[in-house]
């Protein structure tokens, strides 16, 4: 489990809990019957969360897609990753001219007491017309996900089936567009927010 917390995080941990003790005033408003203080305060509310999500917008459509070059290591938290090797699995059964793909990644936690792990931490591939290819479950060998002991590397493999006419690869590390990642300023997983990714070898 990553342990740590980002100023993002940070951010929006404090203003879901100003919300839950704003939401405990209003309902005790209502309960009082004093409707027009419950009402202000249910408008201030949503004013503050739109302007939030407005900020959060503003930041991913100004941010620009980002390449991380093969052997560079892109981090979350103190857990850094790094692609080190991309190869053509032979001997597997595919149709249409299929091929299996094996990317090697270096997962290495720069922490020095922790242990470090991105429980939703996945990958998928993005080729030259934009198509998306995921993981195919039961070939990974070790998980994107699997905790790696303080100042330790471990190789994760994770693997994709990808069509035969598929070329000039792009590898996407993310922990799903889902919450909380999705409501972080700045986070590669926030709402609109343009991917990072590493070019791989056609």
């Amino acid at each position: 489990m990553r342990m740590g917390i980002s100023w993002a995080e940070l951010l929006l941990l404090a203003l879901t809990g100003w919300t839950v003790v704003g939401i405990l005033g209003v309902t005790l408003s209502f309960i009082r019957r004093e409707r027009v203080q419950a009402r202000r305060h249910l408008a201030w509310i949503g004013g503050i969360w739109l302007l939030y999500l407005a900020i959060l917008l503003a930041v991913s459509l100004a941010a620009y897609p980002r390449t991380v070059a093969r052997g560079q290591e892109q981090c979350f938290g103190t857990l850094c990753l790094a692609v080190v090797r991309t190869e053509v699995m032979p001997g597997y059964l595919t149709t249409r001219g299929e091929r299996i793909l094996r990317v090697s990644v270096r997962l290495t936690n720069h922490s020095r007491d922790k242990r470090q792990g991105e429980k939703r931490l996945k990958a998928y591939l993005v080729d030259s017309q934009n198509r998306r290819w995921y993981e195919v479950p039961g070939l990974q060998g070790v998980r994107l996900s699997t905790p790696v002991a303080p100042g330790d590397s471990i190789v994760s493999t994770p693997v994709f089936k990808v069509a035969g006419d598929a070329n000039e690869f792009r590898l996407v590390f993310t922990r799903g567009r889902g919450l909380p990642n999705a409501l972080l300023l700045g986070d590669r997983d926030s709402l609109a927010h343009p991917t990072v990714a590493v070019p791989l070898e056609r």
